[in-house]
């Protein structure tokens, strides 16, 4: 177990800046189900091959995520000066949104409830 206390354990904790360069996209129209199976497949590959993947992939969050990977290497050239050659994508990662509730009426009076589910995705990179 730690010591000190619980507000000092966090300060030690938020003090270590994540260097990393990164990129979120928040409140993306895709459920987090959709957005891990492009997910999955980029994870671990160079940037190059990234961008082939998402780029060919026919599914709707590999659009999102083609512009996220994008950003995170602009972030990485610009902010971090790394070379863009060397990077590749170390983290990824999408977790639950707020679910938008909408009304389907059905037959006989009834209504179904539609649940449309938005996500919260991120990229890191970092180099080899």
């Amino acid at each position: 177990m730690a010591k000190g206390h619980r507000s000092q354990i966090k300060r030690e904790r938020n003090a270590e800046k994540d260097m990393r360069p990164s990129a979120k996209l928040s409140y993306a129209r895709v459920s987090v189900q959709k957005a891990c199976f492009v997910l999955d497949a980029i994870r671990g590959k160079d940037v190059q091959t990234a961008l082939g993947i998402v780029l060919y992939n026919p599914r709707y969050a590999s659009t999102l995520i083609e512009k996220l990977l994008k950003s995170a290497l602009a972030n990485a050239e610009n902010n971090n000066g790394m070379d863009p050659t060397k990077l590749y994508v170390e983290e990824c990662f999408a977790n639950k949104g707020p679910t938008m509730k909408r009304v389907k009426p059905r037959a006989q009076g009834r209504a179904y409830r539609i649940e449309k589910r938005m996500s919260h995705i991120t990229v890191v990179l970092n180099e080899r």
